[in-house]
């Protein structure tokens, strides 16, 4: 069944219509979950707005089902991201790239070009950081670009020139011991303190 619209008055299977016989019809033809949406959505703002705009989904989802609008987390959270609106976040974000200004840079080889044609041309460099019971934990990693496969991975509480280093000497070591050739790798990283240090070149 077609529906050729031509506001004003529309041409439903070659018959006229009024645009309110036309749209009440695309109401009927919503699924459930889209009507649903329409209904939560003005709560979930007004919930949000309500509370200064700091509410992240669990908050807001907590204080909806107060309320007595029974709603799963995860619908929260989904039209949250639809809404374009999140909870405000606790804290400094964390920075893993910090440059080292007074440090010589290496060259950058690569050109943004990400793609080797062969394993063990081209590996990548970076880290990031997990939040424990104990505190932060930062996880350096070696990639081969080509393969997408971690080479050699770190874990400390520290965020140093170490840390990148043993991912690194990982990294060599299995491929050594895979009889692999990597004199002529290219390995590339970002511009952080830890990679422009004198141990690292």
């Amino acid at each position: 069944m077609g529906c050729r619209v031509d506001l004003p008055g529309a041409y439903w299977d070659g018959v006229k219509t009024t645009p309110s016989t036309y749209y009440e019809w695309v109401d009927k033809t919503r699924s459930h979950r889209e009507q649903r949406d329409e209904v939560l959505k003005p709560v979930i703002q007004k919930v949000y707005a309500a509370n200064y705009g700091v509410y992240g989904t669990r908050k807001v989802w907590l204080a909806m089902n107060r309320e007595g609008v029974p709603v799963a987390r995860c619908t929260v959270e989904r039209l949250m991201g639809l809404l374009g609106i999140q909870g405000a976040v606790r804290g400094k974000v964390k920075r893993t790239t910090i440059k080292d200004s007074k440090a010589a840079r290496a060259k950058d080889l690569v050109r943004r070009d990400f793609t080797p044609t062969a394993p063990d041309r081209l590996w990548v460099d970076d880290f990031t950081y997990v939040s424990t019971w104990s505190g932060w934990v930062y996880v350096a990693f070696v990639i081969d670009a080509y393969s997408r496969r971690i080479l050699g991975w770190s874990a400390s509480a520290s965020m140093n020139t170490v840390l990148v280093l043993n991912a690194v000497n990982q990294a060599i070591w299995s491929r050594e011991r895979a009889g692999a050739e990597i004199s002529g790798v290219i390995h590339h990283h970002d511009a952080g303190a830890q990679y422009a240090s004198l141990a690292f070149t």
